[in-house]
């Protein structure tokens, strides 16, 4: 029977399915049929497999071909199908033996002269093999190294077709040509989508190519913000920074993901599986250990926030900062739509987008900054600065901030202008991000210690029915908490957040439980009165 199978992987978001690439070669009109819900580049296929085989030196079957997918139910695109359909077909030909395809998973575009090109989402891709149980997976040599981090899983990375059918042939290996190691390799093309990366607010702006990492000694001033910042790293809160223009802001936001620690093994393959289907991992490191950064333009819309696009839909800036920091600069400028959208990922930790093609469920569990100027102006909170904003102007644009929004944010500070002394170097010089970095690693570790045995790690995630039942503070904290509930100064979900930061300043401060000046250096962080709490309180 001319009939053979190969296995590739279709990716729904950032979840793989494993689907069968069957070939089936009939006597009759040569032709090539390809079924099983592909998509257009999927279906340009035909055209890439027949050039890539012919130049590998294998002779095309000249029969009737047909070449399905399944399950054929799930949409599939892209052109990662490439290597399966081309080794289905040699092996419905008897050029290479059916069976030792038949439980092997390929993933790669193949180049009209057969070279094995890269493709994105190759990591989730492999894990999706893994967890379906196969054990060996041929990818392009220059994505190796990524399918190499999923444990259990044989992995051949091949630079060309004729590589492959020599090696699945027990046939001598030909030598394929390296490319120019002085230029940009142009194979590399298919792992990075054009508009990505730095310039779509990726990384911090001041670490974008001149060598200079944030530190935040370069900060001048700004006690509480600094306080408020570090808070927000240790147990994961989000945060509001508001004042005027200038006044130190996105400074303080850009050094937010180098305070943050290390990922952890899981962490990392959770972002680099996202940044791998998005396009955004950088060539050369298969696997992101940092905390990532993203900040997009306020001209963005809800589908680029949250996911979206064409067809099945993509990750957006919400699962691009999975596990790091969301920097929402000039906040009240986003649309209205697009901050509430919002609301479910804050809550949750993942986003749900449904369109047409289907229903993706995507990773969400970011810190998100806020940054927002008291009026259009930028001059409201400044004596003398001569703010000619009218106060109905005023009013509408600190609006655009929803209230249930504002619900979910933690932290809330007040950014005021850098005095003469500190700006010109005559203060005391503020700590520098190892130091900070220490202190919440500390905290985070006690933070993990005491919830060994549930499934949160850190404060934010810890749910009120626990704080207020098992998690106690200590006699009498929360009676400050418990008058402002009584006014309506605090909701029960803002006073469920603030004893989860309270619990953060004990522990950046080293107690076993919140006290009550925790609860107040809380409360001041998250309502903006001041309750005559020392922002030092946090640190020991």
């Amino acid at each position: 029977m001319a009939y053979a199978r190969a296995c590739s992987v279709a990716l729904v978001g950032v979840e793989g399915v494993v689907v069968e690439v069957q070939a089936d070669l009939e006597p009759g009109v040569a032709a090539f049929t390809l079924v099983g819900l592909p998509d257009k580049s999927l279906v340009e296929s035909r055209d890439r497999v027949r050039a890539a085989v012919v130049n590998s030196g294998a002779e095309w079957p000249q029969k009737k071909l047909t070449v399905g997918l399944s399950p054929a139910s799930v949409p599939k695109g892209g052109s990662g199908f490439d290597l399966a359909v081309a080794c289905a077909v040699l092996g419905a030909a008897e050029r290479i033996d059916p069976a030792s395809i038949a439980d092997v998973v390929m993933i790669g575009e193949l180049g009209l002269d057969g070279r094995v090109r890269p493709v994105r989402g190759v990591l989730p891709a492999v894990l999706a093999a893994a967890e379906a149980g196969y054990e060996h997976v041929v990818v392009p040599e220059q994505t190796a190294g990524e399918a190499a981090l999923v444990p259990g899983v044989s992995v051949l990375g091949v630079r060309s077709l004729r590589q492959l059918i020599a090696v699945l042939c027990d046939e001598p290996v030909p030598d394929e040509a390296v490319a120019d190691r002085g230029r940009p390799d142009a194979m590399l093309a298919g792992l990075m989508v054009p508009g990505t990366g730095l310039g779509a607010g990726l990384a911090p702006a001041s670490s974008r190519g001149d060598g200079h990492r944030p530190d935040l000694a370069d900060v001048a001033g700004q006690p509480r913000p600094r306080k408020a910042l570090e808070v927000a790293a240790a147990g994961g809160h989000h945060l509001l920074f508001s004042g005027p223009p200038g006044a130190g802001k996105t400074m303080l936001a850009e050094r937010l993901s180098a305070v943050l620690p290390p990922l952890t093994r899981q962490e990392s393959l959770e972002v680099t599986a996202v940044h791998s289907v998005a396009g955004i991992l950088p060539p050369g490191e298969p696997l992101v250990s940092r905390a990532p950064y993203c900040a997009p333009h306020h001209s963005a819309t809800m589908q680029s926030l949250v996911g979206g696009g064409n067809g099945m839909p993509r990750p957006g800036a919400v699962s691009l900062a999975h596990r790091g920091v969301l920097f929402l600069d000039e906040a009240p400028e986003f649309s209205g739509k697009a901050l509430d959208a919002l609301r479910q990922p804050l809550e949750s930790g993942h986003v749900v987008v449904a369109r047409a093609a289907g229903v993706v469920r995507l990773p969400a569990r970011f810190l998100m900054v806020l940054a927002a100027n008291p009026c259009p102006c930028g001059r409201h909170t400044l004596s003398g600065a001569g703010c000619e904003c009218p106060p109905s102007t005023v009013r509408r644009y600190q609006a655009r901030l929803s209230g249930p929004l504002l619900d979910r944010v933690d932290l809330r500070v007040e950014v005021e202008p850098v005095d003469r002394a500190d700006l010109l170097g005559q203060g005391e010089r503020g700590e520098s991000t190892a130091v900070v970095a220490g202190r919440v690693r500390e905290a985070r570790e006690r933070a993990a210690a005491r919830l060994t045995g549930t499934p949160w790690t850190t404060n934010s995630e810890v749910p009120g029915h626990e704080l207020r039942t098992r998690l106690l503070a200590a006699p009498g904290a929360l009676a400050s908490a418990e008058r402002d509930l009584e006014r309506g100064i605090l909701t029960a979900r803002g006073l469920d957040r603030v004893l989860r930061v309270a619990w953060t300043v004990a522990d950046l401060r080293g107690a076993g439980r919140p006290e009550a000046q925790d609860v107040a250096v809380a409360l001041e962080l998250r309502t903006g009165i001041q309750r005559g709490a020392p922002m030092g309180a946090g640190a020991r």
